[in-house]
């Protein structure tokens, strides 16, 4: 075996730019100085940590996406490649502060320009098309947070600042659907179409659809936002992000009671489910930033995306995964299809 050695494993399997992976490798020659190196896709990784048999390294900025390979040097020596996947940045210069998501009638992505709160900006609704254009929506809602397709397919979009939701027509037109409620961060809805909106201080409302508002459950605040999504179960997943380091996904059923579901997470973010049951979240698990996924059962976790300032994540059908920043947006090709209530 040469100086590079072998590549046995990476962790995650998948990763975006900034991202921290995990290498496991045999004979791997660490020397003093510029004489080994981690390169994926032909690009030279930052090193944060390096052994004979294990490697922490960065995925560069400027990765071509989607499947390339990775590779060691050492000595003048190379490994052989080993295959990854690094998610391909698709859009920047936006501001999320939680999951994009997906139009069903279109499989266009909506994307937000946010603000701080109560910045109005000229726009703050984007639709990215399956072609790659970026089209603008004409009317700007303050500090949309939260956005959620109901199984009509219908767009629905929260304003944190004023505690309101909006409806959003196909042509980008936006009108008031229910108000009074709170700093309105999350959204999502159930197989019989009602919409549920997370107050991130410390409550979640039910919403019919005449827009009258009713208290669905009472819960510990965040400091940020409300994430939520509806399991295969039928049930709705929160994630309230706190200032710990162990906060944990909360489970409501239907009678508005809550249990934990699984505990471990430092400031966990968006969620989405697989139609196989299995969670997907935006977390810091076991002290490395990502995409998390979670078993059906609640049992196990593992890292599944490596990348920082995760805040949020969808599934296209295609199998993609949408992995969004505060910034940028990525499309993950994981070969996953997500799931939606009653669609």
């Amino acid at each position: 075996m040469n100086q590079a050695g072998r590549i046995t494993a990476v962790d995650p399997p998948f990763a975006i730019a900034g991202g921290e992976i995990a290498i496991d490798c045999e004979g791997f020659h660490v020397t003093l100085g510029s004489g080994h190196g981690v390169y994926i896709g032909g690009v030279q990784c930052g090193i944060t940590a390096a052994s004979s048999s294990h490697i922490l390294a960065k995925v560069p900025n400027d990765v071509a996406g989607e499947h390339t390979h990775l590779h060691l040097e050492s000595g003048g020596a190379q490994s052989e490649p080993f295959d990854v996947v690094i998610g391909r940045r698709i859009a920047d210069n936006m501001h999320l502060v939680a999951n994009p998501a997906v139009d069903p009638n279109t499989d266009a992505i909506i994307l937000t320009r946010s603000g701080g709160r109560g910045q109005q900006l000229p726009v703050t609704l984007f639709r990215l098309e399956p072609d790659g254009y970026l089209d603008e929506l004409p009317e700007p809602i303050l500090n949309p947070s939260g956005i959620a397709f109901d199984v009509e397919g219908r767009m629905f979009v929260t304003n944190r600042a004023e505690g309101e939701v909006f409806e959003v027509s196909p042509d980008g037109r936006a009108t008031v659907y229910a108000t009074g409620l709170g700093i309105a961060t999350g959204i999502a809805f159930d197989a019989e179409n009602l919409m549920y909106v997370g107050d991130r201080s410390g409550r979640i409302h039910r919403v019919r659809d005449s827009g009258d508002v009713e208290i669905f459950t009472v819960m510990e605040p965040s400091v940020a936002a409300y994430h939520m999504a509806f399991g295969i179960d039928g049930r709705l997943y929160v994630t309230a992000p706190g200032l710990a380091s162990h906060d944990a996904i909360h489970v409501v059923d239907s009678e508005g009671f809550d249990e934990e579901f699984f505990r471990g997470f430092g400031r966990p973010q968006g969620l989405a489910f697989s139609r196989s049951g299995d969670l997907y979240i935006a977390a810091c698990y076991k002290g490395r930033h990502g995409v998390v996924q979670v078993s059906a059962d609640g049992k196990t976790a593992k890292h599944f995306v490596a990348g920082n300032n995760i805040v949020g994540l969808c599934f296209t059908r295609k199998g993609d995964l949408i992995v969004a920043t505060g910034d940028s947006v990525y499309s993950v090709p994981c070969g996953i299809q997500g799931f939606l209530p009653d669609r």
